[in-house]
């Protein structure tokens, strides 16, 4: 559950990161300001589309490639959903193919891979998607609980959170264009006086750490969502379970205790407390199971 919106955030922020380097670099070297300055004078219309164009070509990239990249990462053992080879993968073919019928998506691709326990879901698109559990995970619970823990990565498939965080990403991206450049314009010709018709090194400079620095807060921003989103797809998990026990017990399992008992200081895979928690993609797991005893959020 844990590897589906970190992979999507790091690629994102890898693949904007790069464009912004190559086109600062041709800018600096050839004289292109690809429409984001004119003179002296800053063109907002220009500059808010170059954003735009820059901001969404990293997100859209990573999620169209988030299949192929989780492939090539992680080590994945594809599974036949046609002709399995063994009981294990029967087993999960058939349960993802059961739970997939009940929240009305089409049937993902299925993978195991050899690692801790952990689950994730990827792909562009409900009908493009894929499925993978690590053997850890397989090791450690029992039906029940790998079956909800499988729901919760259905329910991801099935509410479009990976087209959701894309489009958040986008625009975060593209505020993070936005302002670094107009902040670098700022910098360049209001502070260091810069006359030249080209954009000067102040322009460079700060649009470029603004890139890293924003991007960092852009990053809290997504973070947050997706801690949000974790608990819609408990609730998913539980809906198509028919009871919430099963994913309270493997979330009890994944925090390293016997369900049902779970002490307040356990803490999730994700980072927990003090600043580290503002770059959590997931909530602590003494909070989802908290919430999915109250009934806090619903499946979508």
């Amino acid at each position: 559950m844990f590897k589906r919106i970190g992979l999507l955030i790091l690629a994102n922020f890898a693949i904007f990161i790069m464009l912004s380097v190559i086109l600062n670099v041709i800018s600096m070297v050839t004289g292109i300001n690809f429409g984001t300055m004119s003179g002296k004078s800053l063109n907002l219309g220009a500059l808010f589309v170059f954003a735009m164009v820059v901001g969404f070509s990293g997100s859209i990239i990573s999620l169209l490639m988030s299949k192929t990249m989780a492939k090539m990462s992680m080590g994945l053992t594809m599974v036949d959903v046609d002709h399995p080879r063994d009981a294990v993968e029967s087993y999960l073919v058939s349960v993802i193919r059961s739970e997939s019928e009940k929240a009305g998506i089409p049937m993902p691709e299925v993978a195991i891979y050899d690692g801790e326990p952990n689950a994730f879901a990827t792909g562009p698109s409900k009908s493009s998607s894929l499925v993978a559990v690590s053997t850890g995970l397989l090791n450690l619970m029992n039906r029940d609980e790998v079956e909800a823990v499988l729901a919760h990565e259905i329910s991801h498939v099935k509410n479009g959170d990976m087209v959701t965080m894309t489009l958040l990403q986008g625009v975060m991206n593209t505020f993070v264009v936005f302002a670094s450049r107009v902040i670098g314009w700022v910098v360049d010709r209001q502070i260091l006086r810069n006359e030249d018709d080209a954009p000067g090194v102040g322009y460079y400079a700060t649009s470029f750490v603004l890139d890293i620095c924003l991007g960092f807060l852009a990053s809290m921003v997504v973070a947050a969502f997706s801690r949000y989103r974790e608990y819609h797809a408990d609730a998913g998990a539980a809906n198509i379970m028919g009871t919430t026990t099963p994913m309270i017990n493997a979330l009890a399992r994944l925090g390293g205790v016997a369900p049902n008992e779970l002490p307040g200081s356990v803490k999730g895979f994700g980072i927990s407390g003090g600043i580290g928690s503002l770059f959590a993609s997931h909530p602590s797991i003494e909070d989802r199971i908290k919430a999915l005893r109250e009934h806090r959020y619903t499946a979508n």
